[in-house]
């Protein structure tokens, strides 16, 4: 039609615009991770999520309940409770927070000892007090967070994100998680399920392993010169590329490909961007990197910034298991050790937000902050707390929300969420929403059905869009 109405040029540009769709994980003519148009104008172009694996207590930290100080020691009748008999009462004995709250900031936010960094913060963040979740054991709730689902093998976070925007830079991955778990889902967690390979996570490093050896492997062939590394990688696509025009339309073929070019593409940038040699001794400070109780976290939060800064669309930063036992933040007892993972990460996040606002990265960069679940305000056994994923707190800064606001709440003890409920599938479609995408639009054909991140839920919480 546009050939035939003298519109030559319109013709031109939408035959390119099929090409590329074609090729995204099917042709290697294109390149699938080529920045894409969003839906509508985003607030953010890319996101780093601060994972806190295990379930941080709200009630210790971010949500101040004066009614759990008064009735502390005392018996309260709570309904379904780990949801073993969600329809009748149990009595709990209420325990109250072990730190202290105070006000900050002009907003006057409240937030306890166990943050005395962030709190410094308060004014950035847009606290959400009123989460709630599916699975109330880590391994669900973990995966539900990732990929809102539990009893099905679906797409990360970062893979959608990274199929509907493809990445800033083209030398290096769109999604990036680093020192993830293998525990609680493992490689699911940052898997592309169906969506095309190469939406999958590129993990560096490992939980199990210190952040100062987090390596994407294989970067670097220390065994040939570099001339005798490019004519084989040549000869290897030449291969590549005969197999697939035997049979053009093998994802797995075209997946290969593209993922070998970036790799080399990777090869020659991708370790001066992962070495933190270049930055300066203030900044390493700042990061908490003088610190040996800072200093494996804050790399890891300075290398989020240095991968924001060169385009990755989504960073995932862990604090999870680091010695095949529970996750971090699950203190079933002695809730004393919250203080220890608190000072951990807070000196590293309050370096990142205040990094990152001062180099202009933060009005564009979403921050996101948050576990799988929260705790519940009653104790378990003698000083501990059990799961609890009907009511928790989790923030965000940056990339177009509202700073200085606190979303919603939990009931008067912070069990569970009360007013302005919002759902994980609330969270994911917010989170798409301030990245310029439709969750509802934003969609892959698999096995004779439309999938979308949010399957069927989700609405987008308006309230706390700047």
């Amino acid at each position: 039609m546009l050939k035939r109405t003298a519109c030559g040029f319109g013709a031109l540009a939408l035959a390119g615009l099929c090409r590329d769709h074609l090729s995204a994980g099917t042709l290697p003519a294109g390149n699938p991770l080529a920045p894409k148009l969003p839906h509508f104008a985003p607030r953010a172009k890319r996101v780093i999520f601060l994972f806190m694996q295990g379930g941080p207590s709200h009630v210790d930290s971010f949500d101040f309940k004066p009614k759990l100080v008064e009735y502390d020691g005392r018996e309260v009748d709570v309904l379904g409770y780990r949801f073993k008999n969600f329809r009748q009462m149990t009595k709990q004995r209420m325990m109250k927070p072990l730190w202290d709250f105070r006000q900050h900031g002009e907003t006057g936010h409240h937030v306890s000892e166990l943050f005395p960094e962030l709190a410094k913060h308060v004014d950035d963040l847009c606290f959400i007090h009123s989460m709630h979740t599916e699975g109330v054991a880590h391994g669900p709730a973990t995966l539900f967070l990732h990929t809102g689902a539990v009893n099905q093998v679906r797409p990360s976070l970062g893979s959608w994100i990274s199929y509907g925007l493809g990445s800033e830079n083209q030398n290096m991955p769109g999604f990036v998680t680093i020192c993830p778990t293998a525990r609680m889902g493992g490689p699911q967690n940052y898997g592309n399920a169906f969506l095309p390979a190469v939406h999958q996570g590129t993990a560096v490093g490992g939980a199990e392993r210190p952040a100062s050896e987090a390596r994407i492997k294989h970067l670097v062939n220390e065994r040939l010169p570099a001339e005798e590394q490019e004519r084989r990688f040549r000869l290897l696509q030449q291969l590549n590329r005969a197999q697939f025009d035997a049979a053009p339309y093998e994802d797995e073929v075209a997946a290969a490909i593209n993922s070998f070019e970036l790799a080399w593409r990777m090869q020659q940038n991708a370790p001066d961007l992962m070495s933190l040699r270049g930055e300066s001794e203030a900044t390493r400070t700042l990061y908490g990197m003088d610190d040996p109780s800072t200093e494996d976290f804050g790399r890891q939060c300075l290398m989020a910034r240095r991968l924001a800064e060169a385009g990755v669309r989504f960073i995932q930063v862990n604090y999870s298991d680091n010695d095949g036992s529970n996750p971090r933040w699950d203190q079933h007892s002695k809730m004393e050790k919250h203080a220890l993972h608190a000072r951990a990460v807070d000196r590293p996040i309050a370096g990142l937000l205040k990094d990152l606002k001062a180099r202009g990265l933060l009005e564009d960069t979403l921050v996101w902050w948050g576990g799988e679940f929260g705790r519940t305000p009653f104790s378990e056994g003698k000083d501990g707390r059990d799961h609890n994923p009907s009511g928790f707190t989790v923030w965000l800064a940056g990339g177009g929300v509202k700073a200085g606001h606190a979303h919603g709440a939990t009931d008067e003890f912070g069990y569970q969420a009360a007013a302005d409920k919002v759902h994980m599938h609330d969270l994911h479609a917010t989170v798409l929403h301030l990245l310029g995408m439709d969750h509802e639009r934003l969609t892959y054909r698999y096995a004779g059905r439309d999938f979308r991140l949010t399957d069927v839920y989700g609405d987008v919480v308006e309230g706390i869009l700047a």
